[in-house]
């Protein structure tokens, strides 16, 4: 369904004699304009206040990775570990480095320093290092115990900002009864041009833009404004050719299957989320199409060639690919697109508010307000720095 701007579920709450509907209009505006936003499609319901918040909770981790560049007496037979988040081990946990087939049983907890019995049931030593990714097989009770100590995540409030988007629009007496080539309204003309900036400039700050850093609920003097998708993503950020990337999966800075299936893969391993949605800029676009090349076959007789990518499957689930000129150059950017909405704020979606006649000439204003709601952020991923 493409994006018209609206609430599907509250489209009725605009007064007609205060604010004229551009529902139409942005109907049919090209979706070039704003492909995200249409592939988007409409939110269910509206935000209702110009602080829009919302709340999120998460599983209890079961990865982690050791943080620890010296072993005693060595990295074979140590049973000392320092692992970065030691809250998500207890006495009775199997856990197993992802780079061997060695189990490990702790057996104490003390912050962040784990005390283990190596080779675990007579499974094959390893060297373990720092930054090995380690996996809670899953925890052994003793028969009889007292009940463990309870265990719990901490539920976290999230929140963002309404940004209001709006456009003048003044056609003189002389314009607006002159018959002109091709357009039959001039007025009408004018808030379907300025609309589709309006569209363009939500999609570029639904990607892109940025709260303020003191006072981001506005003010006389501070302008509201919403954070976007690219700013907040921080957990799964990766830059080929810096070592981010897993062994194997990272020939340096060009944009190619290995690298995005291993951005993929991390998201599939550290969220309970799953990507479905590629969004690239034009270049890489074309980098994507040319995946399947080596595969391409075609005929004396045929006449037509096609190299187009829109739909990509990998092990990790099938994804759109949308091609957007907000996405800036040399990234790419994974959702969820479950956990993404663009909301109006209630009876603020894009509208036309006629300011009357003023001298010789008609007045009106172009006005909606909107923010974003992402959800999950450790759910979607960008790669950035590709060539």
């Amino acid at each position: 369904m493409p994006f018209s701007g609206k609430s599907t579920y509250a489209a009725g709450a605009d007064l007609p004699e205060v604010m004229e509907d551009v529902a139409d209009l942005v109907s049919i505006i090209s979706p070039v304009e704003s492909p995200l936003l249409d592939y988007l499609g409409d939110p269910g319901r509206s935000a209702t206040s110009t602080i829009h918040e919302w709340v999120e909770d998460e599983l209890l981790g079961n990865p982690d990775i050791i943080n620890q560049s010296t072993f005693t007496p060595n990295g074979t037979d140590a049973t000392a570990l320092t692992v970065a988040t030691g809250a998500r081990f207890r006495v009775g946990d199997l856990v197993r480095p992802t780079v061997s087939r060695e189990v490990m049983l702790v057996t104490a907890v003390s912050g962040n320093t784990l005390t283990v019995i190596r080779r675990y049931g007579g499974s094959p030593a390893t060297a373990l290092g720092d930054q090995v990714r380690l996996v809670i097989i899953g925890n052994a009770s003793l028969e009889g115990d007292d009940a463990p100590d309870a265990r719990f995540t901490n539920r976290t409030r999230k929140r963002n900002f309404t940004q209001i988007f709006s456009a003048s629009v003044n056609v003189s007496g002389t314009m607006a009864a002159t018959r002109r080539a091709g357009v039959q309204d001039e007025l009408e003309y004018q808030k379907a041009s300025r609309l589709r900036e309006m569209m363009r400039d939500l999609e570029f700050s639904v990607l892109l833009g940025v709260a303020a850093s003191s006072n981001p609920q506005g003010s006389a003097t501070v302008r509201r404004t919403t954070n976007g998708i690219l700013p907040q993503i921080s957990t799964h950020q990766y830059v080929p050719g810096s070592g981010a990337m897993p062994p194997g999966d990272d020939d340096g800075t060009a944009l190619n299957e290995a690298v995005l299936n291993a951005a993929l893969r991390r998201v599939w391993e550290g969220s309970a989320g799953r990507v479905d949605t590629i969004v690239v800029g034009g270049a890489l676009k074309r980098r994507i199409n040319g995946f399947n090349q080596s595969s391409r076959r075609t005929g004396p007789s045929d006449e037509r060639f096609k190299s187009l990518v829109n739909v990509y499957e990998s092990d990790f689930g099938v994804c759109n690919v949308v091609m957007s000129r907000a996405i800036p150059d040399g990234q790419v950017l994974l959702l969820d697109s479950t956990r993404v909405a663009v909301l109006p704020l209630a009876g603020r979606s894009f509208g036309f508010k006629p300011l009357g006649v003023r001298g010789d000439r008609y007045e009106g204003l172009l006005v909606g307000e909107y923010t974003l709601e992402l959800r999950n952020e450790a759910a979607h991923a960008v790669i950035r720095g590709l060539s």
